[in-house]
C-alpha cells in the first residue's frame, strides 16, 4: 500500500469535506504515520472511514480519522499549553496532540494499551507525551492545571 497516498486521500476525501480545514491540523494529520498507531492485523484499514480495534479485553478503538481531526481542530490548542488525555489508547492521538502542544499527560486504564502507546510513541520519535496507568475518572492532579482537556476514551 502506498501510505502516503492514502494520507493523501484520507485527508482530500474525508476530513477537508467534514469542514477539517485548519492547515496546522491537516499538515499533522499528514506528518504523524496513523499506520504506525494502528495494531497490524489493521494496517489495512489505517486509513478508513471506521474505528479500528485496539485488541485486548477492553473494547477499545481508534475512532475514525475524521472525528480525531475535528476533535483537534475543535481544540484550537498552543503551543504553550499543557494537555491531559484522557484514554491513550494506540498513542496516535496523543501524538497529535503532543505536535500542537508544550506537553501532553495521558491516562488510560488499560496496562497494556499503556504499554503499546508507549511504544508506539517512542518509535515514532514523539518525546513530549507522557502515558501513565490509571483511572481517567480520578483526573491526573500530580501534573495540573491543564490548559486543554480532551476526553479520547469516551468519544466513540
Amino acid at each position: 500500500m502506498n501510505y502516503e497516498q492514502a494520507r493523501f486521500n484520507m485527508i482530500e476525501q474525508q476530513l477537508r469535506p467534514w469542514k477539517v480545514l485548519d492547515q496546522k491540523v491537516l499538515d499533522e494529520l499528514f506528518l504523524v504515520k496513523r499506520e504506525e498507531f494502528v495494531p497490524p492485523a489493521y494496517s489495512g484499514l489505517a486509513f478508513a472511514d471506521t474505528e479500528i480495534p485496539l485488541g485486548g479485553g477492553s473494547g477499545a478503538c481508534m475512532l475514525p480519522p475524521k472525528v480525531e481531526a475535528r476533535a483537534l481542530q475543535a481544540l484550537a490548542m498552543k503551543k504553550h499549553e499543557n494537555v491531559l488525555e484522557i484514554g491513550t489508547g494506540s498513542g496516535y492521538m496523543a501524538a497529535l496532540l503532543g505536535a500542537h502542544a508544550d506537553h501532553v499527560w495521558s491516562i488510560e486504564i488499560d496496562p497494556q494499551l499503556a504499554a503499546m502507546a508507549r511504544e508506539n510513541l517512542r518509535r515514532a520519535g514523539v518525546t513530549n507525551v507522557s502515558v501513565e496507568v490509571g483511572n481517567g475518572l480520578a483526573g491526573l492532579a500530580a501534573h495540573a492545571p491543564y490548559d486543554v482537556i480532551m476526553v479520547s476514551g469516551a468519544m466513540a
